[in-house]
């Protein structure tokens, strides 16, 4: 049986302590979910709110699962880093034996999970992914770009959540999103790498942050603005009302704002920007729930 101290090191592989992953894993799928609400009157909010519950531990999973692979394939890395020589196998706080034998579990446990929740829609939808949680923490070791691999990961959710309340997926709608979300991951996770910047130039692994360097805000202002973009012509493809557009705006002149006033070289403003993150996409669905709510009652919609 594992001791308190293993156990204790599980809890830290799968950054239980910090849910920004979570978040960024489970907003897009709501979004989904209030955009099909939204559009497809015979779905009740009673259907649209169950899906949205059933994804939150899934999305736990998920968010914990790529933790964990991402520890154990970089835990000779870590070790280098200020940042994470703490985390648990580096400091011996749980061998590599015993960790790999909790991701096996956490990948068994999370497979019966999927197959027993989601429709057979949703499951195909989420499989072109799944290369990429082993792919991802290799990527600082050979490119640069390793935000673009981890937002087609986290963010596949946007054609699950639909596809699953409704058994299709109209790519038409959900794409410009999905790419949209893809761009908002390559922003915050660049202003989030230069934490490690000094770091990897003297290990010599390769970052977003190495990188774009002291152009860093403007390029990541252009991705910010490009996901702005996508997300509303995907409203726009959804037929999305005026609460919407009302959400992508406050919320982008909050990221925008912090962005602006991001130092990337105070690893703290980049961390507080970081940790920023969820309100954006908590502003966005808030504005998706609010359009649908105001739309089903002016139309006379069952809610």
């Amino acid at each position: 049986m594992p001791t308190r101290t293993e156990l204790q090191a599980c809890w830290e592989l799968c950054r239980l302590h910090n849910n920004i992953g979570f978040w960024v894993v489970w907003l897009p799928t709501a979004w989904s979910i209030a955009m099909v609400y939204r559009a497809q009157p015979e779905i009740s909010a009673a259907q649209a709110l169950l899906r949205a519950m059933v994804y939150v531990p899934l999305c736990f999973g998920i968010k914990s699962l790529i933790m964990t692979i991402d520890d154990l394939l970089d835990y000779d890395i870590d070790g280098l880093v200020e940042r994470t020589k703490n985390r648990a196998l580096p400091r011996g706080a749980i061998s590599l034996v015993r960790a790999w034998q909790f991701f096996v579990l956490q990948v068994v446990s999370g497979v019966y999970l999927a197959m027993t929740t989601l429709s057979s829609t949703a499951l195909y939808a989420s499989m072109p992914a799944w290369p990429l949680y082993i792919i991802y923490p290799t990527c600082k070791r050979w490119t640069n770009l390793a935000p673009i691999p981890l937002g087609l990961m986290f963010k596949v959710g946007i054609f699950m959540g639909w596809s699953d309340l409704a058994g299709d997926i109209p790519w038409d709608i959900l794409t410009p999103i999905y790419l949209g979300a893809c761009l908002w991951t390559i922003t915050y996770e660049t202003v989030y790498q230069h934490q490690d910047r000094a770091d990897d130039i003297k290990i010599g692994l390769k970052s977003p942050a190495r990188l774009c360097g002291e152009y860093t805000i403007m390029i990541c202002t252009s991705t910010a603005l490009g996901f702005l973009g996508l997300l509303t012509y995907g409203g726009m493809r959804n037929g999305q009302g005026t609460a919407f557009y009302i959400g992508v705006v406050v919320a982008g002149c909050i990221l925008l704002k912090t962005l602006v006033a991001t130092d990337i070289n105070c690893p703290e403003k980049c961390k507080a920007m970081f940790l920023g993150t969820p309100l954006v996409g908590q502003i966005i669905l808030g504005g998706f729930i609010a359009d649908a709510v105001f739309y089903r009652f002016a139309e006379g919609i069952a809610f």
